[in-house]
């Protein structure tokens, strides 16, 4: 299934590239399969690493912002704003889905709601054609809120202890 998607979303640059009479060039096809390899959201820094080390194609911070940009309008390839970093995510066959974003540790997990995505689809807006959506929902993990816990259980031993030696 995987191979069927790259295939597809390289027969989309190479349509675009044809029609628009832009270069073909390695380090898109390059970028544009790693983007497709990647198993969750990444940053700029972690896709540049995964090329000049893993795949050893090294390319330069501009050509990957360019070329990001690119698949962007392309709808390959969608932007998130996760409690200000900036991450990417591959979309061509995940374009409608719900985050949930921890907002102690900032570990973002996907889910898949069938309520929440009839909901968006029975919404009928004025002159706009959805493509899809993106759900964040901010919250405490479960390992966050089990250190918070910990850490004011302890707080109230130290108090208790502190209290009882007086």
């Amino acid at each position: 299934m995987k191979e069927d998607i790259k295939a597809t979303v390289r027969n989309i640059l190479t349509s675009y590239l044809e029609q628009n009479t832009l270069r073909k060039t390695p380090e898109r096809f390059a970028i544009l399969d790693a983007v497709y390899d990647m198993d969750s959201h990444f940053s700029l820094e972690e896709l540049g690493e995964k090329l000049n080390g893993e795949l050893r194609f090294p390319v330069s911070r501009a050509t990957l912002y360019n070329t990001l940009k690119l698949f962007m309008e392309l709808r390959l390839v969608i932007r998130h704003r996760f409690q200000g970093a900036t991450k990417y995510e591959a979309c061509y066959d995940n374009n409608s889905h719900c985050h949930q974003i921890c907002t102690v540790c900032g570990r973002v997990t996907e889910f898949r709601s069938k309520r929440i995505t009839e909901a968006i689809g029975a919404v009928h807006h004025k002159r706009f054609r959805k493509d899809g959506f993106s759900l964040y929902v901010y919250g405490i993990c479960s390992s966050c809120q089990a250190n918070l816990t910990k850490q004011a259980t302890k707080r109230k031993k130290n108090k208790a202890n502190q209290v009882n030696t007086k």
